[in-house]
């Protein structure tokens, strides 16, 4: 029932956040054109408000739900197989993967004929968690050892952005670089709505369909290899779908922090521990605070948007703070 009204005012919120911007757009001019695209009706609306709506503010609008509800997940199931409430989607060093390779492509230029910002991004995160994958095997194993190596691969690759940053980029191209490592969702259009899209299902569905096994890792591995569930093979196959869930949605919008860390705790107060239920509410939560978050950033700090990372920071922090209090006050 929750992940229902949560779908309802999900829609909602898409599209009310349409409809904020300096050009005056309404929710029927929003139904008009959703309706005339989709071939539904052919209601006359004019061009600038359809090129609005269609081309610049609807799939921003999908991108950030289809981020919000990704990075969610990956919190979900991070914090589930490594039993660690701290965890989230870039423990496992991919956001900071992801923006050395957008450095490289973007200020040294190393293959940005082939790549592009985005290619380099996804490549840098998969580098990265190849490198955590790597140390997590001559380190003492386990959930441990893996959280070690992703501290390890993140100040790593954080060092390295760090340097080719100061040591070649100029103002302007640090300046640029830096908006896309807070998170930027300015020019979205519908190939990155059908990309997102695609993720987030496919790696929903495989969330979901392990929501047996997330119950049984949140008990610990005797408790999961007791109910005969391949702890390893399971624990290694999670980890690689919520790498590339992280790499995709990370190489589209870039590093918002924050989501996976907060939805999946407030989710669990409003319906306990069982991730069959989990996993769909934290991904429309994550998609409706994403969306709001969006909203929020591009219109109060208007003309020039404030980096949706950022926005993500200043909520989730004291979301974060009030959740502890509220858990402690429960113990």
């Amino acid at each position: 029932m929750l992940a229902l009204v949560g779908l309802v005012v999900l829609v909602v919120s898409v599209g009310v956040a349409v409809t904020l911007g300096p050009a005056d757009v309404s929710l029927v001019n929003v139904r008009d054109v959703l309706l005339n695209h989709l071939g539904l009706a052919d209601i006359p609306v004019k061009a600038a408000k359809n090129a609005i709506v269609w081309e610049e503010r609807l799939p921003r609008a999908l991108v950030a739900a289809c981020a919000g509800a990704g990075l969610a997940l990956c919190g979900v199931v991070m914090q589930s197989l490594l039993r660690n409430p701290l965890a989230e989607p870039f423990v496992l060093g991919v956001s900071s993967g992801a923006s050395t390779g957008a450095v490289v492509i973007g200020v040294l230029g190393i293959g940005g004929g082939v790549l592009g910002l985005s290619g380099g991004a996804f490549v840098g995160a998969l580098v990265a968690f190849g490198l955590v994958l790597l140390l997590s095997r001559f380190t003492s194993g386990g959930t441990s050892g893996v959280i070690l190596a992703g501290v390890a691969s993140t100040q790593f690759f954080s060092a390295l952005t760090s340097l080719v940053v100061f040591a070649v980029a100029d103002s302007d191209e640090t300046r640029g670089v830096m908006f896309w490592l807070l998170g930027s969702l300015e020019g979205m259009r519908w190939d990155k709505v059908a990309l997102c899209a695609v993720v987030v299902v496919v790696g929903g569905a495989v969330c979901l369909f392990a929501a047996r096994a997330l119950d049984a890792f949140t008990f610990g591995d005797d408790v999961a290899a007791s109910l005969g569930i391949p702890v390893a093979r399971t624990r290694i196959g999670l980890l690689i779908v919520t790498a590339l869930m992280t790499a995709a949605l990370v190489s589209v919008v870039g590093a918002v922090g924050f989501v996976g860390l907060v939805v999946p705790h407030a989710v669990r107060l409003m319906v306990g521990q069982r991730h069959a239920r989990v996993v769909p509410l934290a991904a429309v939560v994550g998609a409706v605070f994403m969306v709001w978050v969006d909203a929020a950033t591009r219109t109060l700090f208007a003309p020039t948007p404030l980096p949706v990372g950022v926005g993500t920071a200043l909520v989730g922090v004291p979301v974060f703070v009030a959740l502890l209090v509220r858990r402690k006050g429960r113990a």
